[in-house]
């Protein structure tokens, strides 16, 4: 039959114009959580479910994704839906059964949605396995020890604790118990990015015995990411003068960024503002309280007599500035406001980071320690190196590399600078941390036990003073509690990684009226009571109220004993002091990944210390300008981390600074030890080039297999 004659044939089916029906299944419904989405092919005249395409056990995916449907070539669909006619329904006794159980010996064949309603379970991943009522998996549990009915920990209607096809159970928490239902939703809501377990937030675990169980995961960012200002409200500022009489022409509601109309809100509660010129501030770094919060903050007893000061001419320190106490007539400050006040007024305070990170390397002592680390296993050997009793964090470190699997003990002198870049690597994606990008804290209660917070803050500290690279994976709202106090720190919405607690978050701030509020606090009422959350509510505004305080307790209070410890740690060398001192300074190399390399950076970057040759030297040049316009399998990152370990520049510079040689060779040489890159000779640039990305690329791919090897054993 051909694909003209088929076409017409499909077109000629009853309701094909208005509301087509499946070629597969023969149903015209269209329900994208139940069959997938419903897609037509215009030129064809054909008309799919996307799991009745997917799962039919005859066609593979031989196309591109935007070829055919979702990748299936036409001609494949045709001669699947051909197939299909000569095969019965076990179900519906109708043809069309395109979907078979993949059972040994097993002949039942059917339609998805009747699949569906027998209550057979499809597979979304691999081979796209499916299985028939008698054959499906099952979850089972050695003993039930539920005698009451448990809540859905998504809808929180009561269910009896008994895995069922209806009824799952979570893999890695085994009080948490879900609607099949329930569960479906939630993963094309949240997409393979965010569906994890309700409770314990386990990604992996969860996701692959859901995918047993037959729950599509889409592989797409989740729903509320793609909604288009889906966070608007959190963004908005108070905007208002509320002084008595305000001395604006324009209205109360007049802003002018940089100048004497723009609005100051109250740095106490921020729902109340002023124009700069209406309360006779100076400038926008003054203090400035509403008259409610002013009443509060005198009548609380916060403010005693000041000690005398010093005259304004008498030369004080930056110390002497921080422990000073305040005047009566200003509101109280935390000493990290002060000092947040302190550095705004003068450029004197403000340092290069490169000259600060130098002088706490002041404090290294020439008498050396060496480390045995194990590349297989970086943090465990980093650990037993700091705890050692003989380690001294100001002594200089050397660094050995030993195999655990040489008996032999033979010991390879390492990179101290590529040991911290992978422990700083090892430490972003610790389970101490939590989140995509931008990091906060975790919770952790085993790391707690065992003191990991300590140890993670002390070995930030040790690799920034010894020359290790910029962390770049911290929260603005970590560094901020870090610098200024977690009392001074409001998180936003991006720092909570908890999927069901953003959900929470969002669906509080969208409430339209006070009945919904209301009601969603009795939603929530257990976990509300249980964070000390709960609160009267009298107004929807209100509501804003209560999102912050479930945001400062997960992001804050929740972790304030990790923060406490990982704080600790940081004092080491005098690391978190120096940060507090010129936070500006440290933001950038906590909070932001360093700049992209470049050809003239490299260039810079690497000295030719000894007579080259020449025709070698232009080439290098010839080869860093292909790999910066993607002409090489290479990136700079590897050409750098090939030469000294790191794959960017650390704050502090290298020691030794990287260095150029020509030898006669085949291919070039990576010395991390001394920062030396070797250069190949050769007659042509296609062979240099070609000898530069083989050696690169495979060496740091044989580095990479011999680091996770561990990992994977």
């Amino acid at each position: 039959m051909s694909l003209t004659k088929w076409s017409k044939m499909n077109e000629s089916k009853p309701g094909g114009s208005q509301n087509p029906t499946c070629v597969f299944c023969r149903k015209n419904d269209d329900c994208p959580i139940k069959y997938g989405e419903k897609k037509t092919n215009e030129k064809w005249n054909l008309t799919v479910h996307y799991y009745c395409l997917l799962m039919s056990s005859g066609i593979w995916q031989r196309g591109k994704e935007e070829e055919g449907v979702y990748g299936f070539l036409i001609e494949d669909i045709r001669k699947e839906v051909t197939r299909a006619s000569k095969l019965k329904c076990c179900i519906c006794k109708k043809t069309g059964a395109s979907i078979g159980c993949v059972a040994p010996r097993c002949k039942r064949s059917y339609h998805f949605p009747c699949g569906l309603q027998r209550e057979c379970i499809f597979q979304f991943t691999g081979n796209f396995a499916s299985f028939c009522w008698n054959h499906r998996p099952v979850q089972i549990i050695t003993s039930n020890n539920y005698r009451d009915s448990l809540p859905c920990t998504i809808c929180l209607e009561f269910i009896e604790p008994i895995p069922t096809y209806s009824i799952l159970r979570s893999p890695c928490c085994k009080n948490a118990w879900f609607h099949r239902d329930c569960l479906q939703v939630q993963a094309i809501n949240a997409g393979v990015f965010f569906f994890r377990c309700t409770i314990c937030n386990n990604s992996d675990i969860f996701q692959k015995e859901m995918l047993r169980m037959g729950i599509h995961i889409p592989e797409k960012d989740a729903s509320w990411e793609l909604e288009e200002n889906a966070y608007q409200e959190l963004l908005q500022h108070y905007e208002h003068c509320d002084v008595r009489r305000c001395r604006s022409k324009e209205g109360r509601d007049y802003n002018v960024p940089d100048s004497k109309w723009e609005i100051k809100r109250c740095q106490c509660c921020g729902s109340r503002g002023t124009h700069l010129a209406c309360s006779s501030l100076q400038s926008w770094e003054q203090n400035w309280e509403c008259l409610e919060c002013r009443g509060i903050l005198y009548n609380s007893g916060d403010f005693q007599k000041a000690k005398k000061h010093t005259l304004p001419n008498t030369n004080v320190g930056i110390t002497d500035c921080l422990l000073e106490e305040s005047s009566p007539k200003l509101p109280r400050q935390s000493p990290g406001a002060q000092r947040k006040d302190l550095l705004r007024q003068g450029s004197k305070f403000r340092r290069d980071i490169s000259t600060l990170i130098i002088e706490l390397g002041f404090q290294i002592k020439k008498k050396t320690k060496r480390l045995f680390i194990n590349k297989a296993n970086i943090w465990s050997s980093a650990l037993d190196g700091f705890r050692n009793q003989n380690f001294n964090p100001s002594y200089t470190i050397e660094i050995a590399y030993v195999n655990e699997n040489d008996h032999f003990g033979k010991e390879q002198p390492g990179s101290k600078q590529e040991f911290l870049s992978l422990l700083m690597q090892q430490l972003e994606n610790s389970p101490l941390f939590e989140g995509s990008l931008s990091k906060n804290l975790s919770l952790n209660s085993q790391a707690l036990k065992e003191n990991l917070y300590y140890e993670a803050g002390k070995m930030l500290a040790i690799s920034l003073v010894h020359g290790g690279p910029s962390p770049g994976f911290f929260s603005k709202t970590l560094f901020n509690c870090l610098v200024y106090g977690p009392e001074s720190t409001q998180p936003i919405l991006d720092d909570v990684s908890d999927f069901d607690v953003a959900q929470i978050i969002i669906r509080i701030n969208t409430a339209a009226t006070v009945a919904d509020l209301n009601s969603l606090i009795n939603e929530y009422y257990n976990y509300l009571e249980l964070i000390g959350c709960l609160r009267l509510i009298t107004s929807l505004s209100d509501k804003y109220m209560l999102a912050k305080d479930i945001l400062v307790y997960h992001v804050i209070k929740r972790v304030q004993a990790p923060f406490e410890s990982f704080k600790q740690g940081l004092k080491t060398l005098g690391v978190l002091e120096k940060i507090q001192t010129y936070p500006e300074a440290f933001c950038n190399i906590f909070c932001h990944k360093p700049e992209n390399l470049s050809t003239k950076i490299l260039s810079d970057l690497f000295t030719v210390h000894t007579l080259s040759d020449v025709q070698a030297l232009g080439f290098w040049n010839s080869y860093l300008q292909a790999v910066e316009d993607g002409k090489s399998t290479v990136t700079m990152e590897d050409i750098l981390t090939f030469a000294t370990g790191c794959s960017s520049i650390p704050p502090a510079g290298f020691k030794p600074t990287p260095s150029i040689e020509c030898l006669h060779m085949d291919f070039p040489v990576g010395n991390k030890c001394n920062n030396c890159l070797a250069l190949p000779i050769t007659s042509t640039y296609k062979e240099f080039q070609e000898n530069m990305d083989f050696a690169i690329k495979n060496t740091l791919r044989l580095e990479k297999e011999e680091n996770s090897h561990f990992i994977g054993h």
